[in-house]
């Protein structure tokens, strides 16, 4: 990892600070923050801002990369229990086999050689194997069934191989280029290009294997890394061996449009790697969709440290 270096800020350096809506970001972060805090919060109902500027101090962690937001959201898919014709592309549940500490079988190889078939691992079924990927780049998704009910899949674990990027693959064969590639782009070149679109999806043999979610409300979002639902517009994937999942994080991205809002550090992904990147949670469904896969912006993000932590990192003894 590269070498990383820490700035305390003041919260007037954050732009926008004094704009944003801090309540929404403060009941997102009760629902993850330690037990200590969540203690101190308990009975009492605190001006939001003013509980932010008084327990948290404003970090730039820094890595000497680019800051990169994109964005994620939880897919709604048609699904069967059973499978048929149409509905062949398994979601696995995880291999008894699995071994976390070493690669598992490829994405080709689960794929080509049937190494899971038979062994009673399929939580459902789908019709379509660029919804399959998608689901498992996302980590999450909700699955309508032909009776009326729906199921919900999370993230269970993976096979241990590195993820690679399918845009960044397209781009780099001169398919497109980086402001013509997004997830819709991607389906549709998959979708046209025949055995030559699943061989694409193949170049990124991480897989990863899902659990059953029962018990998360219809009107909550999926679980993240922590274990708990993740917001619309206040939840971000992190990189957790720079930002402490838990912790409340200002985004200022760029882009279209513009977002300058404090998010709860919630999740984290494969690609989300370095101190400088993001991934915003968007919601359910298509339109959720839509909007996280147009994200692709630069900015900065800034850590929002407990007043200690911060002093700490400051003098240099992360």
């Amino acid at each position: 990892m590269a070498r990383l270096s820490y700035t305390k800020l003041r919260f007037e350096d954050l732009k926008g600070w004094a704009d944003d809506n801090h309540r929404a970001a403060l009941n997102v972060f009760r629902t993850t923050c330690a037990d200590k805090i969540l203690a101190e919060l308990a009975g009492i109902a605190p001006v939001a801002r003013g509980f932010f500027e008084d327990h948290f101090s404003p970090v730039l962690i820094e890595d000497g990369a680019d800051a990169v937001f994109t964005g994620y959201y939880e897919p709604e898919l048609d699904a069967k229990r059973t499978s048929d014709a149409a509905f062949c592309y398994p979601i696995y549940g995880v291999p008894n086999d699995l071994d976390p500490e070493k690669p598992y079988y490829t994405r080709r190889q689960i794929d080509v050689d049937a190494t899971l078939a038979d062994r009673g691992l399929e939580i459902a079924w789908l019709s379509d194997p660029v919804d399959l990927f998608f689901l498992q780049v996302q980590g999450s998704g909700r699955l309508r069934l032909p009776d009326g009910n729906a199921m919900r899949v999370g993230f269970a674990a993976k096979n241990g191989h590195a993820y690679t990027s399918i845009g960044k693959a397209l781009i780099a064969r001169g398919v497109f280029d980086s402001d013509g590639v997004s997830p819709e782009a991607i389906r549709e070149w998959v979708q046209e290009n025949g055995q030559a679109g699943r061989a694409l999806l193949w170049e990124n043999e991480s897989y990863v294997f899902f659990r059953e979610v029962s018990e998360v409300p219809a009107d909550k979002g999926p679980i993240g890394a922590m274990n708990k639902s993740v917001t619309s517009g206040r939840s971000i994937a992190v990189d957790p061996d720079v930002t402490p999942l838990g912790l409340p994080v200002w985004i200022e991205k760029s882009g279209l449009p513009p977002m300058n809002r404090l998010m709860i550090a919630q999740d984290i992904g494969s690609a989300i790697k370095g101190a400088q990147r993001a991934d915003i949670f968007f919601g359910t469904g298509a339109d959720a969709g839509k909007q996280a896969g147009q994200v692709n912006d630069s900015g900065r993000m800034i850590v929002l440290m407990p007043l200690a932590m911060a002093d700490d990192m400051a003098k240099g003894k992360s």
